[in-house]
């Protein structure tokens, strides 16, 4: 199967991380430019399937990429900005844009435009979910293992290494009952002189970042799970 690539231009790195975590946890492989420069170099040096393109980027602006890369490539473009006023997202249409979306979005919306745009010029198929070894979702919490990103409800979330390798542990072990014992040792290792408390006390720092995206329930008398809420 062929695994479309999506070049994503953007002079913030969190949100070019961000959105590269959307698309991973899509099936996607994404590439990265934080300047015009870089992603026209991209698009004549890789086989680009389609570009997610911010506008407000200082020095070269993404209507001046746009217009840069039409004279070479008809690459498939979405416009993704923060300006969200009728004329601009005119002029991108007519600059050869294929789609524009205003942030803040949600990583369905994000996914869905990209899926439409591909179908609409003909790029066939869709790619189907496929699991990704760095990345782990569940629900609204994104995990990127390698760069350790934790994005809970569209926003990145710092949090601790015990709260990092606690969160990942429990999302490995979705819907399974987890003793304090197991995540006592998993996490600490079985050399660790400390209680059983310490668990409850970074499940309890780590449920506060993750405010109503907490998915960690308490099984009384044996620890704790993770499990995505039920959607009424």
């Amino acid at each position: 199967m062929h695994h479309y690539t999506i070049l994503i231009v953007d002079d913030e790195e969190d949100m070019r991380n961000l959105v590269e975590m959307y698309l991973l946890n899509s099936g996607y492989t994404c590439l990265q430019a934080a300047n015009g420069v870089k992603a026209i170099n991209l698009v004549e040096s890789h086989e680009v399937d389609l570009i997610l393109m911010d506008i407000m980027m200082p020095e070269m602006d993404g209507f001046s990429i746009c217009e840069k890369i039409r004279l070479k490539s008809e690459v498939p473009i979405i416009f993704v900005s923060a300006k969200g006023e009728e004329w601009d997202k005119v002029k991108g249409l007519r600059m050869g844009a294929d789609d524009y979306m205003v942030k803040p979005f949600n990583p369905g919306e994000l996914v869905a435009r990209v899926e439409a745009v591909l179908r609409r010029t003909g790029k066939g198929k869709m790619p189907v979910n496929r699991e990704n070894g760095n990345i782990i979702q569940l629900g609204e919490i994104y995990v990127n293992i390698d760069s350790r990103n934790v994005v809970i409800e569209k926003e990145q979330v710092i949090l601790t290494l015990k709260e990092f390798e606690l969160l990942v542990f429990l999302m490995r072990h979705q819907n399974q009952v987890l003793s304090r014992e197991q995540l006592l040792e998993n996490i600490w290792g079985t050399e660790y002189g400390g209680s059983l408390r310490t668990v409850d006390t970074h499940i309890k720092t780590l449920r506060m970042k993750m405010r109503t995206a907490d998915y960690i329930q308490t099984v009384w008398g044996i620890g704790y799970k993770i499990e995505e809420k039920d959607v009424e």
